[in-house]
C-alpha cells in the first residue's frame, strides 16, 4: 500500500508587522507635509540683524574645592586664593548672577573655607552656597 505524502505548504513571509511600519510613516510624512504647507501659507519676511549675537543662558554653577590641607582647586586646576578671586571676579563681569559652590572638607580648617567665601565675595559674586552631605539617620 502505498503512502499518500502530503502537499508541502510553501513558506511564507508574514508581512503584517512590516505593513504597520509602513502605513505608521505614510501617516507620519503626510502629517509633517501638513504642517510645512501651513508655514508657506502665510507670507511673512523676517527681519535681518547686522549684529547678531548668541544667546547665553546662565552658566553652570562654578565648583570651588578646599582641601583638608587648604589647597584650592576649580575645575581640575590648583590655584592660590588671588587667582581664585580673580577667576571669580571674571566669571561675574561675563555673567552677574554666576552661582559658586564651595566645597569643603569636613576633616579640614573652617577658616580655609571663610578664606574663599571672602574671596568670593571681594570677586562680587552674590550666588553662594556650602556644599554638604545630609546627615544619616541614626538606627
Amino acid at each position: 500500500m502505498p503512502l499518500k505524502s502530503l502537499p508541502l505548504d510553501e513558506p511564507t513571509i508574514n508581512l503584517t508587522s512590516m505593513l504597520d511600519v509602513v502605513m505608521l510613516l505614510i501617516i507620519f510624512f503626510m502629517i509633517g507635509t501638513q504642517f510645512t504647507e501651513e508655514e508657506r501659507q502665510y507670507d511673512i519676511q523676517l527681519p535681518s540683524v547686522a549684529d547678531v549675537t548668541a544667546l547665553t543662558g546662565q552658566p553652570d554653577e562654578i565648583v570651588v574645592n578646599v582641601a583638608a590641607d587648604g589647597q584650592i582647586t576649580v575645575r581640575t586646576e590648583t590655584k592660590t586664593l588671588a587667582d581664585v578671586e580673580a577667576f571669580l571676579s571674571e566669571a561675574r563681569q561675563r555673567f552677574p548672577g554666576q552661582a559658586v559652590v564651595v566645597r569643603g572638607d569636613g576633616r579640614g580648617q573652617y577658616q580655609h573655607v571663610m578664606d574663599v567665601m571672602a574671596a568670593a565675595r571681594r570677586a562680587g559674586i552674590r550666588n553662594l552656597s556650602l556644599a554638604h552631605q545630609p546627615q544619616k539617620a541614626a538606627p
